[in-house]
């Protein structure tokens, strides 16, 4: 530096500023205005200029407004003396954000198959919310690693598990390294796997698939992951819900082969729909309940969807009759054209029933039959209960008992084939008497 030169320190704005944005805005208009004179100005920062440094950016910024030249003095930034005091290669997809950032966020913005450094982490009560959001996707138990004061003498490791990043001592010269999850656990990591298996290296079978010969698939996944939540069993959920988003990745792979389009315009897509159904949550708009959200959502969609000009256009064709009915009761419900409630709909539900029994011929009876299996699925809707579940637990009961029922007659050499109605129905009452004991 010049001899005489003045020094100045922006530390007192940190004290008094509301938050850090604030605070860069401000350094960086100080700095371009003292930059406006014949001799300039020189800013310093401690590291390399261009890393964690947000008032270094606004700087650049303005100054290029302005017109203003700038030159930077590169320093070394805090990851190079990381990765040598962790022995890592930073070229291994090493990925680096802010600890501030993180913080902030529900999910990490990291891919869990490469190891990450998270920078700034200066306090308990951040690295607290740092820790929930990383408990997103990683698990309590995940090893991980702070490293204090990297390249001065006063450098420590400290290896820990994720639960305890809050319980440590950090400071304003602490990193936090987050080691790679073990296997492929990555959506990244995924999509590789089946992008190799259509391959002209990979698996025969897959490569000869077609968005309509997986369309089987892709449905039956879906009704076993409904399954397993019927069930509450969660670890077969888990499975479920990994068969279906291979039917995803699948079918996403064969358009981006096609040229239709690619995951990040799936993703993209879904995103956007998000936060523009969501104004009460990325917008100023208020809601007062969850009635309100639904409403506001098919408001949006029909908004979204001008080329549609019925509220019941949308609802897919190929589903369940029993859950489209329910949907379509719910669509017309969003205008008022609905009961006023579940005793309005059980008499319609008698009235259904009384038509249906004094229908003639064949059409008839199957046209009534359809008008009470409707009023039936609306009188769920209006019960809180959601028909196609129930009537699958039901079947699922069903089968269960008569089962038991071939199994108590097989026990007792019967053969249901001989018995009549009343002695399988005996069996019958006895099976359910022993399920209802077993609950």
């Amino acid at each position: 530096l010049p001899e005489g030169v003045t020094v100045r320190s922006f530390d007192p704005l940190y004290e008094s500023a509301e938050d850090f944005a604030a605070v860069y805005e401000t350094i960086a208009a100080e700095v371009v205005r003292l930059g406006n004179r014949p001799e300039g100005v020189i800013y310093g920062v401690p590291g390399h200029p261009l890393v964690g440094e947000a008032s270094v950016q606004r700087i650049l910024a303005l100054a290029q407004e302005a017109g203003l030249p700038v030159r930077i003095v590169e320093g070394l930034s805090f990851i190079e003396p990381t990765l040598t005091a962790l022995g890592i290669d930073g070229l291994e997809g090493l990925q680096v954000v802010d600890g501030i950032e993180l913080a902030a966020r529900h999910h990490p913005p990291l891919n869990p198959d490469l190891p990450a450094l998270v920078g700034q982490v200066y306090s308990r009560a951040l690295a607290a919310d740092v820790k929930l959001t990383l408990m997103n996707q990683y698990p309590d138990e995940h090893p991980i690693a702070l490293v204090h004061a990297a390249g001065t003498q006063d450098e420590a490791v400290v290896r820990l598990r994720l639960y305890e990043l809050d319980r440590q001592e950090v400071a304003h010269l602490t990193t936090l390294y987050v080691p790679p999850l073990p296997g492929v656990t990555s959506f990244e990591g995924l999509q590789e796997t089946v992008a190799h298996l259509r391959s002209p290296d990979g698996c025969p079978w897959d490569r000869q698939q077609t968005h309509e010969s997986l369309q089987a698939g892709l449905l039956e996944e879906a009704y076993e992951a409904a399954a397993a939540i019927d069930e509450g069993d969660m670890k077969a959920l888990q499975e479920e819900l990994g068969d279906l988003l291979l039917e995803i990745l699948l079918q996403t792979q064969i358009a981006t082969e096609e040229g239709d389009f690619r995951m990040v315009d799936v993703i993209a897509a879904i995103d956007a729909k998000l936060k523009h159904r969501h104004p009460h949550v990325w917008g100023g708009a208020e809601v007062r309940d969850a009635g309100e959200v639904l409403t506001r959502w098919e408001r949006l969609k029909r908004e979204e969807k001008e080329e549609r000009t019925s509220l019941l256009d949308g609802v897919p064709r190929a589903l369940p009759a029993l859950l489209q009915a329910h949907l379509y009761g719910d669509r017309a419900a969003h205008v008022g054209f609905d009961w006023e409630g579940p005793d309005q709909v059980a008499q319609k539900v008698r009235e259904e029933m009384a038509e249906l029994e004094a229908a003639s011929t064949p059409e008839a009876v199957e046209a009534e039959m359809g008008d009470l299996l409707f009023a039936v699925a609306n009188w769920a809707r209006h019960l809180g209960v959601e028909p196609e579940s129930a009537l699958r637990k039901a079947n699922e009961r069903f089968a269960r008992r008569f089962r038991a029922m071939e199994d108590l007659a097989r026990e007792r050499g019967l053969d249901l084939a001989g018995m009549d109605i009343d002695e399988m129905e005996q069996l019958w009452q006895e099976v359910k008497g022993n399920a209802d004991r077993e609950r």
